[in-house]
């Protein structure tokens, strides 16, 4: 049986994450709005690795936003 603390990594997806952006950077190709840095890795990648914790600010993404009353 798998325990969360017992995960290498984090567990934050930031694709699934409102603060999430794609830059366009080819060096800096991944962004955090919240945490305001933008990273060749995954954002929450970064931040386990400098604090050995999950992303503290992790929103899930409104599903609905961009999508219009006829869908």
């Amino acid at each position: 049986m798998s325990d969360k603390k017992d995960h290498q990594g984090t567990l934050i997806n930031c694709f699934s994450c409102g603060h999430f952006y794609i830059t366009y950077e080819p060096k800096y190709p991944y962004g955090c709005k919240a945490m305001g840095f933008k990273s060749f890795r995954m954002p929450s990648v970064d931040v386990h690795g400098a604090s050995g914790m999950d992303c503290s600010v992790f929103i899930p993404k409104d599903k609905d936003k961009g999508r219009s009353d006829h869908d």
